[in-house]
């Protein structure tokens, strides 16, 4: 039997993937329930970004494949880097020069299954 997956994606968040990747490896694993209590009680930048995207989740989950929402859990979860070259800034350096300020962005993924 093929196992249903329902898949949420966030593209272009302006936020840097390692402070995104420390709130995902919190909630990898854990049911939906428990996955958003962590989510709300963490005090990091990223945690109101990924809440939204694993209520959307829940909601594909619902609506698209017909799950149910208490057997939900957090499958899969990660962020891949996002393009670099949209918003381009410079510091100014010695002697005239300047250097690039890197503006990163992310790619977030959450995938949720049922447990059995």
């Amino acid at each position: 039997m093929e196992e249903r997956a329902a898949k949420a994606y966030l593209r272009q968040l302006r936020m840097s993937p390692r402070k995104v990747q420390i709130v995902l490896d919190l909630i990898r694993g854990k049911d939906v329930a428990a996955a958003a209590g962590i989510l709300k009680t963490t005090n990091k930048i990223a945690c109101e970004s990924i809440s939204k995207l694993l209520q959307s989740a829940v909601a594909n989950a619902e609506n698209n494949h017909g799950m149910d929402v208490e057997k939900l859990y957090v499958a899969s979860c990660f962020v891949t880097p996002g393009k670099l070259k949209g918003m381009k800034r410079v510091m100014p350096r010695a002697r005239g020069g300047a250097a690039r300020i890197v503006k990163r962005t992310s790619h977030i993924t959450i995938v949720l299954k049922e447990k059995e």
